[in-house]
């Protein structure tokens, strides 16, 4: 599959997996819509914590907001953003298994050999 390099840097820096993709396409279908936790467990018929960590990264990814009572929504914090997830989307309806494999493939080698000395929190 034939990516734009700007959205395939996107995907390798802020969707790490077919879950990730899953629950930022569902928030962005109503941007308006406030969701629960617990509402986008039952929608997507994932694990607490699968949604959980999926949602903290796409809030420091900019893409998403949560309020203080733990609703959240698709609010991107940039139109470049905005742009990238709205090709992501037109990628996956066109082409869902080319973009799960783009998705799931492991990143280049040097970015590999990079990642495997980053200092991580534990």
């Amino acid at each position: 599959m034939s990516v734009d390099q700007d959205l395939l840097t996107f995907i390798r820096e802020h969707i790490r997996s077919v879950w990730a993709l899953e629950l930022l396409l569902l928030l962005k279908r109503d941007p308006e819509r406030r969701w629960t936790p617990d509402e986008l467990v039952r929608e997507l018929r994932a694990s607490g914590p699968l949604i959980a960590n999926n949602l903290e990264a796409l809030q420091r990814a900019g893409l998403t907001a949560c309020e203080e009572d733990g609703r959240c929504r698709y609010a991107p914090a940039a139109g470049v953003l905005d742009r990238l997830a709205n090709e992501l989307e037109a990628n996956y309806r066109e082409r869902p298994v080319a973009l799960i494999n783009v998705i799931a493939s492991p990143p280049d080698k040097l970015q590999s050999l990079a990642d495997a000395f980053r200092i991580r929190k534990p």
